[in-house]
């Protein structure tokens, strides 16, 4: 069975770090572009991040760059993001997808397959 599984939310202070990780299971996603998207309130699920699948290439939503870094880890079969300064708007739920036929695309649509989320909560 093909799983991504996050993990890592919770509820931090705003200004705190947080490092969310997604687990890779079911096959390999050595060739995959992984992304991360993220759901706040009463809103629809957006782009936050995506990186390569040979990590050489990576993309940050404008709302998140300087704060936020996406990483792989092949070996392991594991994505992460390291969210730094984190401010009450990036209460979300936080997804990990893989995208086998684009290279670092933006676009929910290109995805194949996505973890069941992370919550995340940031307070003042």
């Amino acid at each position: 069975q093909v799983q991504l599984v996050e993990s890592g939310g919770g509820l931090v202070q705003a200004g705190g770090p947080l490092r969310l990780s997604c687990a890779a299971s079911g096959r390999s996603f050595s060739r995959d572009a992984m992304g991360w998207f993220r759901q706040a309130p009463g809103k629809e699920r957006a782009f936050v991040a995506v990186i390569s699948w040979t990590s050489t290439t990576k993309y940050y939503a404008d709302s998140v760059k300087g704060r936020f870094t996406i990483s792989r880890d092949v070996a392991k079969i594991a994505l992460t993001l390291q969210i730094n300064s984190l401010k009450l708007e990036d209460t979300a739920v936080y997804y990990c997808a893989a995208a086998g036929g684009s290279w670092a695309p933006t676009a929910q649509n290109q995805y194949d397959f996505w973890g069941q989320g992370t919550q995340v909560t940031v307070s003042s």
